[in-house]
């Protein structure tokens, strides 16, 4: 789930308002709140352990999502391929993992080995 999601569901859990976090977050107006929750910005190490105590959650809770979609083990065409994939319904993320399964080459064949002939004594 996305930060912006995920502040979104835990301030409806929590009944804390967009002016309620504004007033408790460091360096946070009313309009930085708004945006954070709309997905248009996203929020500082500062502001992200303050959103965590704020709404009693693990601050990697919040983090999760952007670890994973800010990895820079990550090529442009796999942060692509994610969030394409996470904005498909569960059938449609099944058949995709079909298709990509089918696309993987064949492991390489090991070749057989040749029984072992037994040794003869010399007389």
């Amino acid at each position: 789930m996305s930060i912006d999601a995920t502040l979104r569901l835990l301030s409806k859990a929590s009944g804390i308002t967009v002016t309620d976090l504004a007033t408790t977050i460091p360096r946070a107006g009313i309009s930085t709140v708004n945006a954070w929750l709309k997905g248009d910005k996203i929020p500082g190490k500062e502001q992200i352990d303050a959103l965590a105590r704020t709404f009693g959650v693990p601050a990697g809770a919040l983090l999760a999502e952007i670890a994973t979609t800010l990895d820079p083990a990550r090529s442009k065409g796999e942060h692509a391929l994610l969030a394409a994939y996470r904005s498909l319904n569960t059938r449609q993320q099944g058949a995709l993992l079909e298709v990509a399964r089918s696309m993987q080459p064949a492991p390489p064949a090991t070749p057989r080995r040749k029984p072992a002939t037994p040794r003869r004594k010399q007389a």
